[in-house]
């Protein structure tokens, strides 16, 4: 049995419609213009990207340059303070000069007995409440 006009119509079209995709195709990769621009790229003194080359080169000693993070520095383990609470229970509160952190003490922790207002030296002990003063000593 013959096909209608309109199904050899429509397989005409389709036939059609498959080379124009299939010239599109090939006209895609013969113009293929992906990367085809020399793009330069270049790092400012601040580390930013531009595009102008810069004015002036400068040497770099690559024994300068430090790989990983950066070396922590040891600080002094005795700090300076002044007890700013004192309970008559033994125990009270020294603000840090530095960093004006309240650290909490204890009496037993205190080589010679200390006043609220007092200026003392002493070291940072991590506790399981957080940092304690231990080695309590008054700075003359």
């Amino acid at each position: 049995m013959a096909d209608s006009f309109s199904k050899k119509e429509n397989f005409k079209k389709k036939i059609q419609k498959q080379k124009e995709k299939a010239l599109r195709r090939e006209e895609r990769k013969t113009n293929n213009n992906k990367g085809a621009e020399d793009v330069y790229m270049y790092v400012d003194e601040f580390g930013r990207l531009t595009s102008t080359p810069p004015e002036q080169r400068q040497e770099v000693n690559l024994d300068d340059i430090q790989l990983g993070a950066a070396p922590i520095i040891e600080e002094d383990p005795r700090k300076t303070g002044i007890v700013t609470f004192l309970s008559e229970k033994g125990y009270g509160f020294i603000t840090e000069d530095n960093s004006k952190e309240n650290i909490f003490f204890h009496n037993n922790n205190c080589v010679e007995p200390v006043k609220k207002g007092n200026k003392v030296s002493f070291e940072k002990e991590k506790s399981p409440k957080g940092f304690s003063a231990v080695e309590i000593q008054i700075v003359k």
